[in-house]
């Protein structure tokens, strides 16, 4: 594909994004680039992501190598989400969200979620600053991190949203997303950190992996939220639930349904009831109550695609937010004795870590 590069929406240490604009369609796309070098995790995330097709994933757009300023650079295309990041939203609409909005957030990734484990991939890196909103609401981004859950390989992520077993370089499986989901839940609702009284991101592995003690679920979530939310962030991921479970827990169908059995209700109240199947003003009636449900403003939900757009342009508010802390931080255990355990080779870039397991210390590096 013949294009060319627009101005910079976001970088990194080594990563940029760009917009770009096709000179065959003239259709904008968004560019991550980084030198040929450097691009391992963005060879994975390409690999990945021209494998995966959904509603609730960014598109892949293709991805190519070229010559710019005596330097090889690697490139992927990807869709453009003009809104940015979850992240974004969550400040623009005064530091937290309602619990409609984390409710049609939150289903919308579990569904991108349920989607990439049922082909076997975990995300690895699930927070708001990597789900990206557009008009037709959010979509998981950001698949530098990922794996296929049956091969080995070092751990990866943010610390601040790592499972306990991930902390501990234990294991890092579907139930490591659910718990990232479940800090995410905290951050659209608090609109702070899962570990706030954590700052240092050694401090954060130790403290996840080995303290006993989970997030602080925010006081403003009801009882469905907040049973939901213990779904997620239980520290024995063989008791947390799936993707797919909690896409049938009550907190995500619970208040649709009686929605709409409600609209039905009133519209049955106010109207004659049919006296044949052909009485059109009665199927109307119900029509437009199920109408009226997927209506409901901010913020997008996925099960209307038009009504989505017709939401996310009402809604939808702020600049792009695309930048990545510049930071990266390289540390390495020092000496250790026989039975204990360390995390070696830890490093941080933007926020995230990859980890070796090694047999060594039980002190943090």
């Amino acid at each position: 594909m013949d294009w060319t590069r627009g101005h910079a929406i976001g970088h990194g240490s080594t990563a940029t994004v760009s917009l770009a604009t096709s000179l065959q369609s003239g259709d904008v796309f968004a560019v991550k680039s980084v030198e040929l070098l450097q691009s391992e995790f963005l060879q994975r995330e390409q690999q990945i992501l021209s494998s995966i097709t959904s509603p609730f994933i960014v598109s892949y757009k293709g991805c190519d190598i070229t010559r710019e300023n005596s330097k090889v650079m690697y490139n992927l295309f990807l869709e453009y989400m003009p809104s940015g990041t979850l992240s974004n939203a969550i400040q623009a609409h005064g530091g937290r969200l309602d619990e409609p909005s984390i409710r049609n957030y939150t289903r919308q990734i579990l569904r991108g979620l349920e989607y990439i484990h049922l082909n076997g991939l975990v995300h690895c890196d699930i927070k708001s600053s990597n789900i990206l909103v557009g008009l037709g609401g959010a979509k998981i981004a950001d698949f530098g991190c990922a794996k296929r859950v049956e091969k080995e390989g070092p751990i990866a992520g943010t610390p601040m949203f790592m499972a306990p077993e991930v902390a501990r370089g234990e294991e890092q499986g579907f139930a490591s997303d659910i718990w990232a989901l479940g800090c995410a839940i905290i951050e659209m609702a608090s609109g702070s950190t899962p570990w706030h009284n954590v700052n240092d991101p050694v401090s954060i592995i130790y403290w996840v992996g080995y303290s006993g003690h989970l997030p602080d679920f925010p006081s403003c979530l009801s009882e469905q939220a907040s049973d939901f939310l213990d779904k997620c962030l239980r520290r024995d991921p063989r008791e947390r639930w799936t993707a797919s479970q909690l896409l049938k827990h009550p907190f995500l169908v619970g208040e649709r349904n009686s929605h709409v059995a409600k609209q039905i209700q009133e519209s049955n109240s106010s109207s004659n009831s049919p006296t044949s199947i052909l009485d059109q003003c009665f199927w109307s009636s119900l029509d437009e109550s199920e109408s009226l449900h997927n209506s409901v403003p901010v913020p997008p939900s996925s099960e209307s695609p038009a009504g989505e757009r017709i939401r996310g342009l009402s809604s939808l508010s702020g600049k792009p937010g695309w930048d990545w802390d510049e930071s990266w931080t390289t540390i390495r255990g020092g000496s250790r004795d026989e039975g204990d355990t360390i995390m070696d080779c830890i490093e941080f870039k933007d926020d995230i870590v990859s980890c070796r397991k090694a047999m060594a210390v039980g002190r943090s590096c």
